[in-house]
Parts: C-alpha cells; sequence; structure tokens
C-alpha cells in the first residue's frame, strides 16, 4: 500500500531521531480520549494481554504500562520537531463521510491517517529489523491509535474537524462537541483513571469480551461512523440530560477499546 510505504519511509528516515523523541520530557496537553481515557483503555487491555505479549512489552518497557505509554502520542505533539507538528498529527483520526465506506485513496490525506498508521507501526512492531526505539515509538502510537479509533468524533464527517467546528456550552462552561468528548463527559465524573479502570473491568463479561475481541480497525472505524451520527446536539447548551445519554456509551467505547488493544497487541506479537 503506497500510504503504507509512505509513512513507513518517514520512519526508516527519522530513525536516527526516534530514540531522542522516546526519551524527551512529555508536553502537558492531551487530545483524543484525553489522558483518563486513553490511560483507562491501556489499564483494561493489560488484563487481556497473552504471556507472550506481555514479555515482549515488557522486554521494551520493563518499568511501564500500557496506561503510561497510552498518551505519548499526545503528549509529545508539544515538541516543536517537525515530525510531532507536521507529519504525525493525521494519524490521529480517519474521515468517513456520511453515506460512505472507508477507502484508503479517497479520505486519508497525503501523509496518511489513524488507519494507515496503525498498518505501518504493525509491520515495525513485528519486524525483526527495527531497533528497540522503533518498536517503543510503534507501540505508543499503537496502543494510542486502537484508542483513538473509539472516541467516534476521531471518525469524522469531513466536514467539522471531528466535532471541534460545533461549539457549545457544556456544563455552563465554553466548549465544543469533540472536546466533550475527548474528555468532558470523562472528566466530569470526578474519577482516577485507575477508579474508572475498575469499575469498568468489574461489569466487562467473559462473553462481552470474547464478541469484542476484533481486531479489524475498519469494523471499529464503522462502529464509530455510527455512533457519530447519533451524538450531534439539537441545541448548544449541554449538561445533565445530554449526559446521561451518552456517558453509557463513553463507557462502553472505553471498555471495547481496551479489551482490541490487547486481542490486536496478542496478534501483532
Amino acid at each position: 500500500m503506497f500510504l503504507n510505504s509512505k509513512i513507513s519511509s518517514t520512519l526508516r528516515s527519522l530513525k536516527p531521531l526516534l530514540a531522542a523523541t522516546v526519551l524527551l520530557t512529555y508536553g502537558s496537553e492531551a487530545l483524543a480520549w484525553g489522558q483518563i481515557g486513553h490511560r483507562v483503555t491501556g489499564e483494561i487491555a493489560e488484563q487481556y494481554l497473552s504471556a507472550d505479549a506481555k514479555a515482549k512489552i515488557a522486554a521494551l518497557y520493563p518499568d511501564k504500562s500500557l496506561a503510561e505509554i497510552s498518551t505519548h502520542a499526545d503528549e509529545m505533539r508539544s515538541d516543536p520537531a517537525p515530525f510531532w507538528q507536521k507529519t504525525s498529527p493525521p494519524w490521529h483520526y480517519v474521515s468517513i463521510p456520511e453515506g460512505t465506506s472507508y477507502l484508503v485513496d479517497k479520505h486519508a490525506p497525503p501523509q496518511g491517517d489513524a488507519y494507515t498508521a496503525l498498518q505501518a507501526f504493525t509491520q515495525t512492531l513485528k519486524s525483526p529489523q527495527a531497533s528497540a526505539d522503533e518498536k517503543r515509538l510503534a507501540l505508543h502510537f499503537i496502543v494510542h491509535i486502537i484508542g483513538d479509533l473509539h472516541q467516534p468524533l476521531h471518525v469524522g464527517n469531513g466536514t467539522d474537524k471531528g466535532g471541534n467546528d460545533v461549539k457549545l456550552v457544556f456544563f455552563w462552561e465554553d466548549s465544543n462537541l469533540h472536546r466533550v468528548w475527548d474528555s468532558g463527559l470523562i472528566d466530569k465524573q470526578q474519577l482516577s483513571y485507575t477508579e474508572w479502570t475498575k469499575w469498568l473491568s468489574q461489569k466487562i463479561t467473559p462473553e462481552q469480551a470474547k464478541q469484542w475481541r476484533i481486531t479489524d480497525p475498519k469494523v471499529w472505524m464503522t462502529e464509530s461512523a455510527i455512533l457519530r451520527s447519533s451524538i450531534y446536539p439539537e441545541g448548544d447548551k449541554l449538561s445533565w440530560s445530554y449526559q446521561y445519554e451518552h456517558l453509557p456509551q463513553v463507557k462502553r467505547r472505553l471498555q471495547m477499546a481496551g479489551v482490541r488493544i490487547a486481542a490486536y497487541l496478542n496478534q501483532a506479537l
């Protein structure tokens, strides 16, 4: 695939920088599910990793969990390097206009998107020739991208920047629809990521875990696109009723993302 080749070529050209970017101090701004949401997906995933996957991840990161590395791809966007400012930002989302199905050559920008980047990073993680630093960066992005693709507004309709252009008031504070789904609904509950993880994990049945163990990104993307169409509000002032209607959907997408991160890594490793 051309875009995968282009991403892989970009990563190879950046090989001397990868060790440095992995070790740089993280920035303070987080996007996508927000720091809590991504950490929840990573922590849930830990519970479903195979022994082999756990061993291979531990070889790359003996002292870090998936929850800890899950926000790296967002936090590094504060780094001024062109890779983080220009190359990688489109790798956090895909676009599927209403009434269409995802097509790489039609919907992905020239430098790729979350789908094409996921394919390229998976190849890196599997490659015997890839260095440890390349595999660490790949692992960061894989965990992060899978989380992103379960946030319905990271599967945008191509018209409003994934809901960022939908300005509104959320619990009497200025916001936008994308931010509400990234962090507003989650942060409003005033729970730590470990509390979220404990409560959500307890509610995942063995049957659900088995049913959700889908590793095809296009399935996750289609689910998000279907959900996306139902979350746009009629008005611009959101509070208790919007939270009541949509918080269960947020919880379910976090649970599913966690199970699927593990399933994907079990398969890749």
